[in-house]
């Protein structure tokens, strides 16, 4: 019986000893194993074959590896190759793997290694796979990768970012953790000329102060103990495209200088390298500390802060822009109940004012947090201030709060909370929304009237 394709393995060696022992090898891990003697042996049986990897030595008579190597990738074919060396030399390996070998081992090995290999290659096969499954997803979600809203503060903030996307300069964004500078720096890249090449973000605050400038300018092989191959920084990685540099205001004091000048000569050298190397990139940086006090205490520098900030946009708070409430919770309802496979469950009023009047002091990333649960957690499709996981009081004290207001009041505020929802979630279409209220179109004409929405 013919072996799933994530099983199957295609061994290219001419010496029919090699092919033997690894044949007895993987087929002990119940891999199926195929043969061939030469790289257009392998060739032609890859023409009609698909295999989850290929073990292919580097020294053979006739086509060689790295020829086998080249013809792959002129053709377009996509398997793991794990190349094969019995003569010692790292060089030949490293020329593989710039020519798309995965990874490579040196004869004699041992069988484990082999089949180590072998496993960390579908590893990575599965962590692809899943990641192609979930930027479809998000793809096909609306809103999913968009800042949602419709406030004058949100809508300054676009127009902002519709007006310099063109533009090479570097961009700042600045904010509250929580407000969506990814976002922004994302829609950044997407309305620029460099919106088909590369979208790299790395946060500066998550990578080991010792190893900052050889992840972002890279490095030769031999740079320093443990470098044993070269290694292309993420400047590089980005080039034609844009950078993104979170919690900037995290970068050692040490490496600013080196950042500034990537900004100003537009070239990286990588530790270890004599020579410098020209990038083409544009930079977003983001951060929510306040960078010019932080020029003040020392701890980053003026003269870099002004070279990001050629450029800088601020993000307002979720307390900021109250009126995006309720659409960003009807998003995120409706994505929420999506994953988890649920029916949409509705908001009560009292659900929608206790949400209006909360301070967020995790902005829109924790009402988004807050949406997952209450999906997680409704029943009967209602989702009301029981199911709502937020801590009892907070924030009700914002712009006067509920406290001291009549049920009057009290009620007046929610109906105009669920009115500014459904127009929302409608699109500003009144007759859609008068269909979710379950009220009339001249009824809803009269409140959007006196409640001035």
């Amino acid at each position: 019986m013919m072996q799933p394709r994530d099983k199957r393995i295609l061994v290219v060696d001419d010496e029919p000893a090699m092919r033997h022992m690894l044949r007895l090898v993987l087929e002990k891990e119940r891999y199926a194993v195929v043969e061939a003697g030469g790289g257009e042996e392998a060739l032609a049986i890859l023409s009609r074959e698909a295999f989850a990897a290929i073990l292919c030595d580097i020294r053979m008579p006739g086509m060689d590896g790295t020829a086998f190597l080249r013809q792959l990738a002129s053709r377009g074919q996509a398997e793991t190759v794990i190349m094969m060396s019995a003569y010692g030399s790292i060089d030949s390996a490293i020329t593989c793997m710039k020519e798309g070998a995965y990874d490579y081992i040196s004869k004699p090995f041992k069988p484990d290694e082999v089949v180590l290999t072998l496993r960390k290659a579908e590893e990575r096969q599965r962590l692809r796979l899943e990641n192609d499954r979930l930027r479809q997803e998000l793809a096909a979600r609306p809103g999913s990768s968009e800042l949602v809203g419709t406030s004058p503060a949100l809508r300054a903030v676009l127009a902002l970012v519709e007006r310099v996307a063109p533009t090479s300069s570097p961009v700042l964004v600045t904010g509250e953790t929580g407000t969506g500078k990814e976002l922004v720096a994302r829609a950044l890249h997407r309305r620029s000329v460099r919106g088909d090449g590369p979208f790299i973000a790395v946060n500066c605050s998550a990578i080991p102060a010792t190893l900052v400038e050889s992840e972002l300018f890279g490095h030769v092989r031999g740079a320093f103990t443990g470098a044993e191959r070269e290694r292309q920084g993420l400047f590089a990685a980005a080039s034609g495209g844009t950078l993104f540099l979170d919690e900037i205001g995290d970068l050692p004091l040490e490496l600013q200088p080196k950042l500034l000048r990537v900004l100003q000569e537009k070239e990286i050298r990588p530790v270890g390298a004599n020579q410098a190397r020209a990038v083409d990139v544009r930079v977003v940086a983001a951060t929510a500390r306040d960078l010019t006090e932080a020029g003040r205490r020392g701890t980053f520098r003026s003269d870099l802060f002004f070279r990001l900030a050629v450029v800088e946009i601020r993000i307002p708070p979720l307390r900021e822009r109250c009126e995006d409430i309720a659409l960003l919770a009807d998003t995120f309802l409706r994505r929420s109940a999506a994953a988890q496979q649920r029916p949409l469950p509705l908001l009560t009023p009292e659900v929608l004012t206790r949400l209006q009047h909360h301070s967020w002091p995790g902005n829109v990333r924790e009402l988004e947090n807050v949406m997952e649960k209450a999906v997680l957690f409704s029943r009967n499709g209602i989702i009301d201030l029981a199911e709502l996981p937020l801590t009892s009081g907070e924030g009700l004290d914002r712009e006067g709060g509920l406290a001291g207001l009549s049920l009057k009041e009290v009620t007046a505020r929610s109906e105009e909370a669920c009115i500014r929802q459904a127009l929302a979630a409608s699109g500003g279409n009144r007759t859609q929304a008068a269909k979710r209220l379950q009220v009339s179109l001249r009824n809803l004409m009269y409140k959007i009237k006196e409640y001035g929405i």
